[in-house]
Parts: C-alpha cells; sequence; structure tokens
C-alpha cells in the first residue's frame, strides 16, 4: 500500500512539472554555446576575402574524407590589400559523410574552418548534402555574426587558449 502511494506521488509531482520537450518543427530548443554543428569557413571582413589558402591541410586529415579544395592566387596581393599569397578557389563539403569530429578545425593553421551550429540540413536526395565554397563562406558568416567569432590573431589568445574555455 505504501508502495502505491510512493508511486502515485512521483506520478503527481512528475505531472505537474514544466514539459521540456518541444514540438520539433514548430518549436526549437536553444543550442548550447558549445554544440558542434557542420564545419564552414570564415570570411576576413577586413580584407574582404576568406581566411580559407586552399592548403588543403583539413581535407588531408579528414577521417572520412568529405572535403576537397583548390587553391589559386590571391588578387589582392598585387593589389597590396592583402598579405595571403594564395587563397581558395573552389571548397566542397559532403555533408551527409561529415561525422563532425572537429579534427579539420584543430589542424587549420589560418583560422579558416570553424563549426557552427548549424545541424539541420537533411535532405531528400542522395548527394544533396553537398556545399560549395559559396554557401560555406555565407554560413560561416551567419555563425560569425551570431557568436561574435573573431580569429585567435585579434583576441590575443591562441586556438589552445580558446579550446581551454
Amino acid at each position: 500500500m505504501l508502495g502505491n502511494l510512493k508511486g502515485l506521488l512521483v506520478t503527481m509531482r512528475e505531472f505537474f512539472r514544466p514539459r521540456v520537450t518541444a514540438q520539433y518543427p514548430k518549436e526549437h530548443l536553444p543550442v548550447a554555446p558549445r554544440f558542434m554543428g557542420f564545419p564552414v569557413l570564415t570570411w576576413d571582413e577586413k580584407v574582404e576575402e576568406p581566411y580559407c589558402t586552399g592548403c588543403m591541410v583539413c581535407v588531408r586529415y579528414c577521417p572520412t574524407q568529405c572535403m576537397s579544395a583548390t587553391m589559386k592566387d590571391n588578387p589582392l596581393l598585387q593589389e597590396g590589400k592583402s598579405k595571403r599569397r594564395k587563397i581558395v578557389d573552389e571548397f566542397e563539403i559532403n555533408l551527409g559523410r561529415c561525422i563532425l569530429c572537429g579534427i579539420c578545425v584543430d589542424v587549420c593553421n589560418f583560422d579558416a574552418i570553424v563549426m557552427s551550429h548549424e545541424h539541420e540540413l537533411s535532405v531528400f536526395v542522395r548527394n544533396g548534402n553537398r556545399v560549395d565554397l559559396e554557401r560555406l563562406l555565407e554560413m560561416g558568416w551567419e555563425h560569425q555574426q551570431k557568436v561574435g567569432w573573431k580569429p585567435s590573431g585579434e583576441t590575443g589568445e591562441s586556438k589552445e587558449e580558446k579550446a581551454a574555455v
């Protein structure tokens, strides 16, 4: 008898507890600040070019080989507006193969790739999750604006110090 009353008490307590479930398509729960979504490329607003130089370090270290990149000579170097000799020409990520491990972010020497909070990119087409350079920069710009991202050189702290935070 006592056991039944304890069970009923637990049920009543849970009944009046506020809901933590969201009706997904209509409601969205907030994403945690340290959530790692899909990788995106960052944009240097001072020079008006991407930070990515197309060095392909992220491509070589990616365990699923979901990235591809090519580089070209930077036209802004001859004009004296930029210090980067090379710049990314083409960049593509197959988000369907990406396992969100963050290795690409760790090995990038230029702070050119970050893990965004983007996670709702499902499609019905088999290879529809391929994202090109233009879309990656657009998603990266939105992420930079949303979280106030700055490269490690501008904040005065190294990548390791940022990771420790």
